[in-house]
């Protein structure tokens, strides 16, 4: 009896993507499982971790979530990414509208004075004498308005709208609209998935640095929750690297807690991406489509 060309294709393709997921699969899930384990055990375990070695303990959890600065970080960040997010999407949007309608003076020169920004920057120093001058420092708005359009973000957004008909404007410009309501009416609308793609790219990214905070914010009582969890293990690390009395179980413990952070720094992500999933394969497209 033949096989069927295309049942063997499928059978091996079907495969290699299992062994791709299990790869990918496995760092989470020992992560997740191993902050769940004791520390003792887990310091002298060796090869593959199916489930919590017992004794199961949330010790690690507990440590975390005892720590003020966290809490603050956690509110610091939300504060940043919700304020942050929001600025990104209108003058992203804003920003992509005026670089696709046709008759503004001086598009071509302000889209390469745009594009420039991409190759060329001034560098840290510069960056920081400006947020400075406009004193920012020692404030949340340093980590929110620096950041508010990434040029990346700009063009993607940018193809989105060239990609819907001018027809429409035109006919809603014969209707009375004006730019704005067109924006808001019609560009937007017809561009969810590439602003679903808008807010993982803003909101990845917001989540994740901890390296602006570090150099324009001071008081701890402002960092965002990367930057504390980066302080929490720079300084457990120092405690583990001590000799004396309790030597080791710190540095177990050092390790238990760096899968719980881990874990809680992941896991509002994780949490987010599912809902935007169905939008990004065509929302990235559509800006490498066009450009």
């Amino acid at each position: 009896m033949k096989l069927n060309g295309y049942k063997v294709f499928s059978f091996f393709n079907i495969l290699l993507m299992l062994i791709v997921v299990l790869v990918t699969a496995y760092p989470i899930y020992y992560v997740v499982i191993a902050s769940f384990s004791d520390p003792t055990s887990l310091s002298i375990h060796t090869g593959l971790l199916a489930a919590p070695l017992k004794p199961f303990t949330t010790s690690a959890y507990e440590l975390v979530f005892q720590n003020q600065q966290i809490l603050k970080g956690f509110a610091n960040t939300m504060y940043v990414m919700v304020i942050g997010l929001a600025l990104n999407l209108i003058l992203t949007a804003l920003g992509a509208y005026f670089l696709t309608i046709n008759g503004p003076m001086l598009k071509n020169v302000i889209t390469f004075m745009i594009i420039f920004t991409m190759y060329f920057s001034g560098g840290m120093i510069p960056s920081y004498l400006n947020i400075k001058d406009m004193e920012l420092l020692n404030s949340l708005w340093s980590l929110i308005l620096p950041s508010a359009i990434t040029t990346t973000n700009l063009i993607i957004m940018k193809s989105a709208f060239q990609a819907i008909p001018e027809s429409l404007s035109e006919s809603a410009r014969l209707d009375g609209a004006s730019y704005l309501q067109i924006l808001i009416k019609i560009m937007i609308p017809l561009s969810k998935a590439t602003m679903a793609v808008m807010v993982l790219y803003y909101g990845v990214s917001r989540w994740n640095s901890w390296f602006a905070a570090s150099i324009y914010l001071n008081n701890s009582d402002l960092f965002p929750l990367q930057l504390v969890m980066r302080n929490i293990l720079n300084m457990a690390n120092q405690m583990a690297g001590s000799t004396g009395t309790g030597a080791d179980e710190m540095a177990q413990l050092v390790e238990l807690i760096k899968y719980a952070l881990i874990v809680v720094t992941t896991a509002p992500i994780l949490a987010l991406y599912p809902f935007l999933q169905k939008y990004f394969v065509k929302g990235v497209m559509i800006g490498a489509v066009k450009g």
